[in-house]
């Protein structure tokens, strides 16, 4: 059982990196970034409340509580996939999935700042390592010729923030409700989020265009069956094996935009990814060893009690 959750854990990684190429291709046919990201959770809900409707039992529906959390984990699921698909149109696929990859660093910056985490020689040394290749990744010494935006830059970090959100958000619904039904909640905000950003005329021509498959396939493989698929794996996988293993999303995206789209990275840029993937990877496992869940959990527990 453990083996298989790897996989469907690995699998999940690899889908998700394979919907930002998806995307780019699409922005690439004239697309906008607003239309990708709404089609990709539209689609999605359509097939996570389609596994509401087989398994409805011990939805948590009725818990005020499951939907308080879901609308939150919407929230940031919409700027996840809005961000991200934003960050790719104005960078690249390597460059947005390996920022998008950066979160927990972000968040410790601000448990350090809130006086939830103490630092400590090996985060700062992680952290400054990351910022590192973050420069190298983003060529921030050149980017007049590098082709990359602030907009961009900005954005990917931002969809690595809002992904946190809804992990947050996730982990507090989810011991109340079932999977689906907080997923169902989730991407139901999503779209009613993201349809606000959509150019609504365009919305409806994306059926009668010849490229109405290529949506389709970007909300299963991008947002449907990953989230059930990395649900499945982390009942048997062990927080730090996860984090490792999810390591797979960027470097799909990466290998996608290189092989399949023609984009070129520098020696400096994939120095860059190495840096952030291993060290985000090594931060990760660290975490989870000391502290199982710490990044998410602890942070809004010490909150609490400063309010409380």
């Amino acid at each position: 059982m453990v083996g298989a959750s790897i996989v469907f854990v690995a699998l999940a990684a690899v889908f998700w990196g394979l919907a930002g190429g998806i995307g780019g291709i699409l922005m690439e046919h004239g697309w906008d970034a607003s239309i990708v990201a709404f089609y990709r959770g539209a689609v999605g809900l359509a097939f996570v409340l389609l596994w509401l409707l087989i398994r409805p039992s011990r939805s948590g529906l009725s818990d005020s509580r499951v939907w308080f959390w879901s609308c939150l984990a919407g929230l940031g699921v919409a700027g996840n996939f809005g961000f991200y698909f934003l960050s790719i149109s104005q960078s690249s696929i390597a460059v947005a999935a390996t920022l998008m990859y950066c979160a927990p660093v972000f968040v410790y910056l601000v448990s350090f700042a809130l006086g939830f985490e103490r630092p400590t020689t090996f985060k700062l040394i992680a952290i400054a390592l990351v910022m590192l290749g973050i420069g190298l990744l983003t060529q921030i010494y050149d980017l007049n010729g590098s082709g990359i935006t602030w907009l961009g830059i900005v954005a990917g970090l931002l969809s690595g923030l809002s992904y946190a959100v809804f992990i947050f958000g996730f982990k507090y619904a989810a011991p109340r409700g079932s999977p689906q039904s907080v997923l169902s909640i989730a991407m139901t905000v999503l779209a009613a989020v993201l349809i606000l950003f959509a150019n609504v005329s365009e919305v409806f021509q994306v059926p009668s265009s010849s490229e109405w498959s290529m949506f389709v396939g970007l909300g299963l493989i991008g947002a449907g069956l990953p989230f059930v698929l990395y649900i499945r794996g982390l009942k048997n996988t062990a927080p730090a094996i996860a984090s490792v293993v999810a390591m797979v999303e960027p470097v799909t995206a990466s290998l996608f935009g290189v092989i399949i789209m023609g984009e070129e990275l520098a020696d400096l840029q994939i120095l860059g990814i190495g840096l952030i993937l291993v060290t985000v990877t090594a931060l990760s496992v660290y975490s989870n060893a000391k502290h199982p869940g710490y990044i998410v959990w602890k942070p809004w527990r010490m909150l609490k009690g400063k309010l409380a």
